[in-house]
């Protein structure tokens, strides 16, 4: 007698594949205490029963560990932390609709996209620095915590049409947060930071809320977005206000507000600039923007240019790790750079 197909058709090599993501990434275990080691130990039977769940429509995702991290800025960041075999699934769906989603992200988008990356945006932002004399800098207050589910998965259901991704989707966003004293908390908004899934429905999620929007309603002005952080490029103080204050209201019609403390409005201060700010500097994804003295490519003469350079707190963190490698008690280890004759090959 012939065995019932299963409801959804899911490829056992996509299953590995995802398995393979997982590894080269790393991570934590999740609520069940499970590392990518344990797991290991019985892989075939683990990822088997990844695939016959998610192939049979019987698929839940366990509570999501939450870790709290500081921040660079002060403070402590929640991460959501889920199993390895839930990044596993999760792997499978993204892997899924990646390529759909991508399609249709604006160029401007930088986040969390293949073949895109911060440095990339640093760069375009550096070039726009030198033609636009303000910057409105926003950040949006906890982005991945407030994301609306509603309206999130209206944006799902109109570009993902495979029916098993949409119903673990759904799954994944009202999956529980596991508290670090055990509480189990439910979830009726947001994403985890931390989700396999979540940087891309967050990208989702902005690409209607605001690239989109700025694309209709500012099509004049050009911008840069990474996930939640971002620049808008504006002629004048007052075309700055004006963009940040309707910013501020499309961002409520969303659910979703501005950071109050990391929102600006910048003077890209330079030798060819006149006007005066007291907000000559912004920092975007670990570089300080402002004015420094830089040399000229053709004459070689030096001037005062508004450009990128590492931020200070970064610096901060470089040095701190330098500190904890200690190598002022490793006297084993040499500075000399090794030269081609060093090397010798067994």
């Amino acid at each position: 007698m012939n065995q019932p197909s299963k409801p959804f058709n899911i490829d056992k090599r996509k299953v590995y594949e995802a398995y393979l993501q997982v590894r080269s990434n790393g991570g934590a275990a999740g609520v069940d205490g499970v590392t990518i080691e344990e797991f290991e130990s019985d892989l075939k039977s683990n990822l088997y029963k990844i695939w016959n769940r998610m192939s049979s429509g019987a698929y839940f995702p366990p509570p999501v560990r939450a870790v709290s991290i500081p921040k660079k800025s002060g403070g402590q960041r929640i991460l959501g932390v889920p199993t390895v075999a839930d990044r596993v699934a999760q792997t499978v769906a993204k892997q899924l609709i990646e390529p759909t989603l991508d399609a249709i992200f604006l160029a401007d988008s930088y986040g969390y996209r293949p073949g895109k990356s911060a440095l990339d945006a640093v760069g375009v932002t550096r070039k726009r620095c030198w033609k636009y004399d303000w910057v409105l800098e926003f950040d949006i207050k906890g982005l991945f915590d407030n994301i609306d589910h509603e309206l999130l998965l209206r944006a799902v259901r109109k570009h993902a049409k495979c029916e098993w991704a949409l119903l673990y989707i759904e799954r994944w966003l009202t999956a529980p947060i596991a508290q670090e004293d055990g509480a189990v908390v439910e979830r009726s908004c947001g994403t985890p930071q931390g989700g396999v899934v979540s940087p891309i429905l967050a990208n989702l999620f902005m690409h209607y809320t605001f690239d989109l929007w700025m694309a209709r309603t500012f099509p004049e002005l050009r911008w840069c977005r990474y996930a939640d952080d971002g620049l808008i490029h504006c002629q004048s103080e007052v075309e700055a206000q004006s963009v940040c204050e309707a910013l501020r209201i499309r961002l409520a019609e969303c659910r979703l507000e501005l950071h109050p403390t990391k929102t600006r409005i910048v003077y890209c201060k330079d030798d060819r600039r006149q006007g005066k700010s007291e907000t000559v500097m912004f920092d975007f994804l670990g570089y300080c923007f402002r004015p420094r003295s830089v040399r000229g490519p053709y004459s070689q003469k030096i001037f005062c240019g508004f450009t990128p350079a590492v931020s200070k707190s970064v610096l901060n963190a470089m040095r701190a790790t330098i500190r904890d490698l200690n190598f002022r008690r490793r006297p084993n280890l040499t500075l000399r750079i090794a030269s081609p004759e060093d090397v010798t090959f067994a």
